[in-house]
């Protein structure tokens, strides 16, 4: 019964040596915080190419169009994943009922990101 659980057991040990190893070495070799603020510690906390700070304030809001353009990918990447099952069975099988569904699906798929396009959901305001 133990022979069953070693491959599992070895894998888990090996990602916690690996991870404990990753997170030692930075503890040894990583950049260390200075105990006083210098002119390249202050340089490193000033906003970096986007604008925004790196700690942003309290009241710092995202707007409503990131969420929106962040949930229409996550949809769309979430049916996109649903693509690969039908690809495997779609190379076994020998039928074009499958092949139909495929494409019905992609079609459907088109048509709600068109839709959402031509409702300006993924315009930046």
């Amino acid at each position: 019964m133990l022979n069953s659980y070693l491959p599992i057991l070895v894998f888990a040990f090996l990602g916690v040596a690996v991870g404990g190893a990753f997170v030692m070495l930075n503890h040894l070799i990583g950049p260390k915080r200075p105990n006083r603020q210098t002119a390249a510690s202050r340089r490193q906390l000033e906003p970096y190419e986007s604008g925004i700070p790196v700690e942003p304030a309290r009241g710092f809001r995202f707007g409503i169009s990131f969420y929106l353009v962040a949930m229409l990918f996550i949809l769309f990447d979430i049916e996109v994943v649903f693509l690969y099952p039908i690809g495997v069975i779609l190379k076994d099988a020998d039928s074009i009922f499958v092949l139909g569904e495929l494409v019905l699906f992609v079609v459907l798929l088109l048509v709600a990101f068109v839709y959402v396009w031509r409702k300006g959901a993924l315009d930046w305001k």
